[in-house]
């Protein structure tokens, strides 16, 4: 085999060798882009459960409130319908 065969042959495989780093690099560049993205995304919707929550927390406080305010309102209605009740029995209504 010649000198210049034998060169021939070299930079094949130095070509070859050098297109399948390429490749590698751009997986590797790719899979990089991946992972941060996925990052990214579990930082956002870390943050949107946060704030979910948070309002989440204030609807059930507001909720609380209205169940209370709704059951000082039934109880005054029934001492209202308790009292004209009285009225009307005492009048023969």
């Amino acid at each position: 085999m010649s000198d210049k065969t034998r060169v021939e042959m070299a930079l094949t495989r130095l070509d070859a060798a050098i297109v399948g780093l390429s490749q590698s690099i751009d997986k590797r560049q790719t899979r990089d882009l991946s992972v941060k993205a996925m990052q990214d995304d579990l930082q956002r919707m870390t943050r949107e459960r946060s704030d979910l929550t948070g309002s989440l927390e204030k609807e059930k406080a507001r909720a609380e409130k209205l169940e209370g305010a709704n059951e000082e309102v039934s109880r005054r209605l029934g001492a209202a319908m308790e009292s004209v009740r009285a009225v009307l029995d005492r009048h023969g209504g």
